[in-house]
């Protein structure tokens, strides 16, 4: 069932979404002297313990594997990440943050802090809680139908 009251607004307010946070990210990448895609990849690895290789950060993120590579590599040239391999399988390397990458971290955490603050002013913390329920069940939708799709 489809409820008739949907807000289309929000799908219309992405776009205002991404370039709030791309404003409050921007001059952290400028600080480091980094692109953004690296700063969300080490971001992605720092907040996300669980989630440590590159084949999950295209998966969860839904980024192209190619440009994940290439910032991946860029990142472990400047000694932000290392790659981690368990023993007996070559396969599948283990993106670990370097503790060079401390200060890129502490500044892109600030930033996340700021554009969450901007996001959510006013919000009560049952009403962040209830967001955060209802956006993980659009993604769960959207995790199916890709797959099935797939």
């Amino acid at each position: 069932m489809i409820p008739s009251n949907i807000p289309s607004d929000l799908w219309e307010n992405q776009n205002a979404i991404k370039t709030l946070y791309a404003k409050c990210v921007g001059d952290v990448c400028v600080r480091h002297e980094i692109t953004r895609m690296e700063l969300d990849i080490l971001l992605f690895l720092a907040n996300n313990p669980c989630y440590d290789t590159a084949t999950d950060i295209v998966e969860v993120r839904y980024l192209a594997k190619s440009q994940v590579s290439v910032s991946i590599k860029l990142l472990e040239d400047r000694g932000y990440l290392r790659k981690e391999y368990v023993e007996g399988n070559r396969k599948t390397a283990h993106l670990i943050v370097c503790e060079d990458a401390r200060a890129v971290l502490e500044d892109g955490r600030a930033a996340q802090k700021r554009f969450f603050e901007i996001l959510f002013r006013g919000f009560t913390a049952e009403d962040a809680a209830q967001m955060k329920r209802f956006t993980e069940r659009i993604r769960d939708n959207i995790d199916c139908w890709l797959k099935e799709e797939m």
